[in-house]
């Protein structure tokens, strides 16, 4: 399966909780711009979660993040692709994505994900372009 969803990338990140104070104990909470980024991108991957969820086998799980060039970004043609080198970090991006695809359906458990490629780059058409594979035990193998 591969397709891309046609958003602007969000950029808050699963690691970005708050925390309060409620009687002796510290309460963590999920903010509102996490908040707001699961609504996006749960909107974005509606039309893409499949009938069953994927159970039992290794998955292989791509996900370029395409970002808007800044405005100070000088670009020498239109199809010019130059990697984001600032935060967010590519694995705590992943980490909401992924949550929010584990909650969808996209999967049983996102455990299953054995092989992961993550690339950000800022690009003209700004998106998500995600490929999930099932692939067979003999396919995962590097461990020996």
């Amino acid at each position: 399966m591969k397709f891309k969803l046609k958003i602007a990338p969000p950029t808050a990140t699963a690691q970005q909780k708050g925390e309060r104070v409620v009687g002796r104990y510290i309460q963590h909470y999920k903010k509102k711009n996490v908040k707001v980024a699961e609504a996006i991108l749960r909107d974005a991957l509606l039309p893409y979660v499949p009938e069953e969820p994927i159970t039992g086998v290794p998955i292989y799980f791509d996900a370029v993040w395409m970002f808007p060039y800044p405005k100070k970004a000088r670009k020498h043609g239109p199809f010019d692709v130059m990697h984001k080198m600032t935060r967010p970090d590519t694995d705590n991006l992943n980490k909401l994505l992924k949550d929010v695809m584990t909650d969808m359906g996209f999967w049983k458990d996102d455990a299953l994900i054995c092989i992961e490629r993550i690339e950000k780059c800022y690009c003209d058409e700004p998106g998500i372009l995600i490929t999930i594979e099932e692939r067979s035990m003999k396919e995962t193998g590097r461990c020996f």
